[in-house]
């Protein structure tokens, strides 16, 4: 196809929702994905209505299934490795030497985590250690848990996962830069504050069993948070296509995710970092939807 309605940069469920929209109402959709999911080493995936506690590459699976009813929607592994916008469209290059050109462009490519530098930390992330207790608190509620990180960010987070386990212990890796109050206030909770640094994450399979510390002393947890994934752009696109940032770095979106560069839009983790399953579907339905919009209205004239 010469000139694509739209494009989308990303398979997760917020690419793959805008393209089942705009599939739908006749548009003619090619998906740019890479096929590298941010939390491919998770098992489960919760709180997304009927699917509860699916596997993310099944729920992808799905979602891919979903659109080969859809004639007009294509899905080409591979990766955008630029996009520049001429004569109003967009032209996307791939790492393997291909070129697309669109009308509309959807960025939904997500996001990467930058873990903490700790020794066994990336074997059991998504298996015993997690970013998300909305995704996976349930599972471990009034289990051993620990929450890592330092200062507002791990308080915050601490009272957040309290609410799951009240066996909960805060590691900040270190000198913590928590105020006099906060940490009283979690003395007050039953909270125990360790800031010795940590050497390693013991584990079996992934599944954490100790976190030792660089003094020697061995903790027994089973499970950890993480108040800071250390989440970076999955792509630079956005940048190098003119979009700016707000004062957190993410990137500046308005409605529906649109941007101030015309037919740009941002949507899922690639806009806030964290979004959930849901919320991404639910970003890239209302994306397609003004798009479609915006085409009707070209269409007509």
């Amino acid at each position: 196809m010469n000139v694509w309605d739209v494009a989308i940069i990303g398979g997760g469920p917020a690419g793959l929702s805008a393209a089942l929209v705009l599939g739908r109402a006749l548009r003619s959709v090619i998906i740019i994905d890479e096929d590298n999911p941010r939390h491919a080493a998770a098992r489960s995936s919760h709180g997304y209505l009927t699917r509860d506690g699916i596997a993310p590459s099944a729920f992808r699976e799905l979602g891919r299934k979903d659109l080969q009813a859809y004639e007009l929607v294509r899905i080409e592994k591979d990766t955008a490795i630029q996009a520049a916008r001429e004569e109003n469209h967009f032209h996307i290059a791939t790492s393997s030497g291909k070129s697309y050109r669109s009308k509309y462009l959807i960025v939904a490519a997500g996001a990467r985590d930058q873990l903490p530098p700790i020794p066994g930390i990336q074997d059991a992330y998504g298996i015993s250690v997690f970013p998300c207790p909305y995704c996976d608190g349930w599972e471990h509620r009034g289990e051993p848990l620990a929450v890592i990180g330092s200062g507002q960010s791990v308080f915050d987070y601490a009272r957040l996962i309290f609410n799951w386990s009240r066996d909960l212990m805060v590691f900040t890796d270190g000198a913590s830069t928590l105020t006099l109050d906060q940490k009283t206030s979690l003395q007050q909770h039953g909270i125990s504050l360790i800031e010795q640094p940590i050497k390693s994450f013991s584990n079996r399979d992934g599944q954490l069993v100790k976190i030792i510390l660089e003094d020697g002393q061995e903790v027994d947890r089973r499970f950890a948070f993480l108040a800071d994934t250390g989440a970076r752009d999955a792509t630079d696109i956005p940048s190098t296509l003119g979009v700016g940032r707000e004062q957190d770095g993410q990137y500046e979106t308005q409605e529906h995710g649109s941007t101030r560069i015309d037919g740009l839009y941002i949507i899922g983790d690639a806009k806030h970092y964290f979004t959930g399953l849901i919320g991404s579907a639910s970003e890239g339905y209302e994306a397609g939807v003004a798009i479609n919009k915006r085409l009707v209205e070209e269409d007509w004239g």
